[in-house]
């Protein structure tokens, strides 16, 4: 536990993701300055106290432990009075003292955003090089040179991407189905077991047809650039509702001139050759087949319910309906994995050849029933994982691969980041669009997230669908309706 005291709430946010990558996993409580003079204020549960004072008399860093041992202190003469720069000053002094207290140096030094590729393709959009992003990257954010080689190589091969993207009156579209075999230890996401919720598909289908319907009236003079339908897992469908899912998006939207249409079969076991067949008589031609893993006890413990001959079964089954653009998904950090074992796991997958592959670093997120059984899931050491990430990009790179995509998330292990691989000519361009925010892109379905983007304005409106299926079906025109609010790009 740690107790987190400040004078003024501004940073707050930024302090608390400094102290999470440095103290993973452990509880923060924020308080106001007023209560440390009350006499009663328990400190006995803390295990550090961190009080941050700023204002006209400069910076004042103060971390002690529970006993109000003195742990460290440092002092800045003020902060500058543009947030962003305020920003950046408090969080190097803060990681200068959490550095000097833990001897901890984190790859990503004080960046802790979700999108870092952001700032290296700003710079390069203005003209700079990708040595001076390194720099900028070095000197701001205190960014180790392995993790800056990686963002800066990021951003070139996105920029270099992107180029050929008409983004006037274009948009992408997101299509949700939240149902899945199983759900998975480490699962956050709006996902509902089939076998409770398999007499409600049809019904679930029903709404995302209108929903599909009245979206591409309102959208009718845009054209669409990719079409990404996530989860859950999509293929939980069976062969004729995805069928009848494709045959609607095909009634209601040109699909004539899209760049790219991918499907998620995430789950080995969700598959069969008869969904196959009907993905690819719909011109179908990317798709996700994702083991996280190929050791067999692994996938016990996070609750996948499949072999890792099913994965094997999967890939090659897909091979031979013809599927020639096919991904696969890896988690590193999974509970009582070792290096060995993750090398296994990237053996396994260079043996099949796909043509791309999404390295993620294990999240602990708050609705998982891993968060909730921490104690018996302990995440892997920071210098562990970073240590799989190297493992992961030399395998990408030998298949003949190129990082082209990175996000990072919160609670990540290690407080690393997620990175897409793909063989030239075969990246997701869906998964640049929505990381880099260039493009809006339009979300049906449960728990659908719509980003309209207003380049010329520089901001971003979000319009949210609800979670829960239940409430999906029930309150259909009332997400439909808020998508008439929209005011197009």
């Amino acid at each position: 536990m740690i107790y987190l005291f400040l004078n003024k709430e501004r940073y707050e946010n930024d302090i608390r993701a400094l102290l999470m990558a440095f103290y993973h996993g452990e509880k923060i409580l924020a308080r106001n300055m007023e209560n440390m003079a009350d006499e009663n204020f328990e400190y006995a549960a803390a295990d550090r106290i961190l009080t941050v004072i700023y204002g006209d008399g400069g910076l004042k860093l103060e971390l002690r432990s529970g006993s109000k041992e003195l742990l460290g202190e440092k002092g800045y003469a003020g902060l500058p009075e543009d947030r962003k720069e305020g920003k950046n000053v408090l969080k190097s002094c803060l990681y200068e003292l959490l550095t000097e207290v833990t001897g901890k140096v984190l790859p990503w030094g004080t960046l802790t955003g979700i999108r870092p590729t952001k700032i290296p393709m700003a710079m390069y959009e203005d003209g700079k090089s990708r040595e001076e992003a390194a720099a900028y990257l070095r000197e701001t954010y205190k960014v180790s040179e392995e993790k800056i080689r990686l963002c800066t190589r990021v951003a070139e091969n996105e920029r270099r991407i992107l180029e050929s993207v008409d983004y006037n009156k274009s948009l992408s579209l997101y299509i949700g189905i939240p149902f899945c075999p199983t759900i998975c230890l480490y699962c956050s996401f709006s996902s509902y077991p089939l076998n409770v919720w398999e007499k409600e598909v049809d019904h679930y289908l029903e709404a995302l047809f209108k929903e599909i319907q009245q979206v591409s009236e309102m959208m009718k003079d845009y054209r669409l650039t990719t079409v990404y339908m996530g989860g859950g897992t999509p293929t939980s469908l069976n062969a004729r509702q995805m069928d009848r899912l494709l045959c609607c998006l095909e009634r209601y939207f040109d699909l004539n001139g899209i760049r790219e249409f991918t499907i998620e079969a995430g789950r080995p076991d969700s598959l069969d050759m008869d969904k196959l067949r009907v993905m690819k008589a719909h011109g179908i031609e990317r798709i996700s087949i994702n083991p996280q893993t190929l050791n067999q006890r692994t996938l016990d413990v996070i609750g996948r319910r499949h072999s890792v001959e099913d994965v094997e079964r999967a890939f090659y089954m897909a091979r031979q309906a013809g599927f020639s653009n096919i991904n696969m998904d890896l988690i590193l950090g999974l509970p009582g994995e070792t290096s060995e074992d993750v090398m296994h796991t990237l053996s396994g997958v260079r043996a099949m050849g796909p043509e791309s592959l999404t390295v993620h670093s294990l999240a602990v997120k708050r609705a998982s029933r891993l968060n909730q059984n921490l104690e018996q899931y302990p995440p892997a050491p920071q210098e562990a994982v970073n240590r799989m990430i190297g493992m992961a990009l030399e395998t990408a790179e030998a298949m003949g691969m190129e990082p082209y995509y990175m996000y990072r998330q919160k609670n990540m292990a290690g407080n690393l980041e997620n990175v897409g691989y793909a063989k030239p000519g075969k990246e997701c361009l869906y998964n640049i669009l929505i990381m880099e925010e260039k493009q809006s892109i339009i979300a049906l379905g449960a728990g659908g997230s719509t980003k309209i983007v207003y380049p010329e304005e520089k901001r971003i409106e979000r319009i949210e669908n609800v979670k829960s299926v239940k409430d999906y079906i029930e309150r259909i025109d009332e997400m439909i309706e808020r998508k008439h609010n929209i005011k197009k790009q």
